[in-house]
């Protein structure tokens, strides 16, 4: 039955359901059952290739037509029946063999191959694969082409101001000045980092039996090379595989996996605070839709709302991703459960990020930079010209340049004028005298400009 998003729980699948799409098939009740009947599928697939095994007959052509098609094929339809099954089976795992089963039907090649079905198999073998490839397919399919969208439009930001002077202020002080380029370009290097970290995360899984010993595989087949059948089996899959687990996989690299998005999320907290602060300053105007309303009651607001709802999103990102990479590497000796419904909202954390990510992209767009107002705060600041001053006062020996600086500018007002009859008192030479005089606020950005530009 189809819910409207007005009865939604979660704001996920209710107020943003639309920004989520891509979301649905990998990590719904739907995508986890589907993960769980390729498993399996490719599990007897695999047996079926191993010459260990001489009861299970080399597939026919026709038969892996109909184990592909049962995976190619898999439907809503199908896994609504798997629902069906597990209302009486009373176990998810389970339900999944029992369907298979029924897509095979029946004939001389059948029987033998629904007797592998399965086999050696506890249910955490299953599921630990099939969240495995749920992640896995989430970072390539949905979230790294986020991040690389964001990235693009921050980059092409960096390298389109990065001659334009602003003010950097530091504790909320004026400080010496930047570019608006080279700020965005510090994002776009850290979100770079992060978001390789991410990229780089290996991702496994285990495939070894109950308590992860191979113990009824290396009873029925002694002579069989479990470890390596099971090596080929998850690396088939395209995952790396963990030989040493209890009965479930650690969850060790879940947590990596979340802790790597909570730092690139936490960055992305850091620029959206940035600017929305900027925005505050005046530095940034924000495009206007016709119809949209700002505030209630105050008609002049245009709020930077993209920017506060990423953060908001990133930040219950952030709290469900912790929690997975704090809980699910602990479990009661050989295993409990607690991960079991812990795993089940995966996607529900990262459908907040790419909430956000979508939000923040957004946000960008809409900015138009007031370049009167930044250009204004820069000309205004002629004290932090105070830092080249007194660098060069050192190169020259002139004693105690930063005090005689300090007593001139601190908790003062300092002009062009007042500067300038200061520089001009200066036993130094003529021409770096002239040079000194030339700098003003707007010049003074060292090397942002080319910093930005190299992003």
């Amino acid at each position: 039955m189809k819910v409207s998003t007005l009865r939604a729980l979660s704001p996920v699948d209710g107020r943003y359901a639309d920004k989520v799409n891509g979301l649905r098939d990998i990590f719904s009740e739907y995508g986890l059952i589907r993960f769980r009947v390729l498993v399996e599928v490719r599990w007897l697939q695999s047996l079926a290739d191993e010459s260990a095994l001489p009861e299970l007959a080399p597939l026919s052509t026709v038969m892996k037509d109909v184990l592909n098609h049962i995976i190619d094929d898999f439907s809503l339809d199908d896994a609504q029946r798997i629902k069906d099954i597990e209302a009486t089976t009373n176990h998810d795992v389970k339900a999944v063999e029992y369907f298979i089963r029924e897509r095979l039907g029946d004939g001389p090649e059948i029987q033998a191959l629904k007797d592998f079905l399965h086999f050696g198999c506890t249910s955490e073998d299953v599921n630990n694969i099939a969240y495995a490839l749920m992640l896995r397919t989430a970072r390539s399919d949905v979230v790294l082409p986020h991040m690389r969208d964001l990235r693009a439009k921050l980059q092409a930001m960096a390298r389109e101001f990065a001659s334009l002077p602003m003010l950097s202020r530091t504790h909320g002080q004026t400080a010496s000045p930047t570019t608006l380029g080279k700020e965005l370009a510090n994002v776009v290097a850290r979100l770079d980092r992060a978001q390789e970290q991410f990229k780089e995360v290996e991702i496994r899984g285990k495939f070894n039996g109950a308590v992860g010993n191979f113990n009824a595989h290396a009873v029925t087949y002694p002579d069989a090379d479990w470890m390596a059948i099971s090596e080929r089996f998850v690396e088939s899959l395209g995952l790396n595989v963990n030989p040493y687990t209890t009965q479930i996989e650690p969850h060790d690299w879940t947590a990596e996996y979340s802790h790597a998005l909570v730092r690139y999320n936490t960055i992305l907290i850091d620029m959206c605070r940035d600017i929305w602060g900027y925005v505050s300053l005046g530095y940034f105007k924000q495009k206007i839709a016709r119809d949209e309303v700002g505030s209630s009651t105050m008609p002049h607001k245009v709020n930077p709302i993209d920017f506060e709802n990423a953060e908001g999103n990133l930040g219950m990102a952030n709290a469900m991703l912790s929690h997975f990479a704090e809980k699910l590497p602990v479990s009661r000796w050989q295993r409990d459960l607690t991960d079991s419904t812990v795993q089940r909202n995966f996607g529900a954390a990262i459908g907040y990020l790419v909430i956000a990510t979508q939000s923040a992209r957004k946000g960008l767009g809409k900015l138009q930079v007031n370049n009167e107002a930044i250009l204004a705060d820069v000309d205004a600041a002629w004290e932090v010209l105070a830092e080249a001053v007194q660098s060069v006062m050192r190169r020259y020996g002139i004693p105690e340049p930063y005090e005689k600086l300090k007593a001139l500018t601190r908790g003062q007002a300092v002009t062009r004028e007042s500067l300038h009859e200061f520089i001009g008192s200066l036993d130094i030479p003529k021409a770096e005298k002239m040079r000194l005089l030339e700098l003003t606020p707007e010049k003074y950005t060292g090397l942002a400009e080319h910093l930005a530009r190299q992003i």
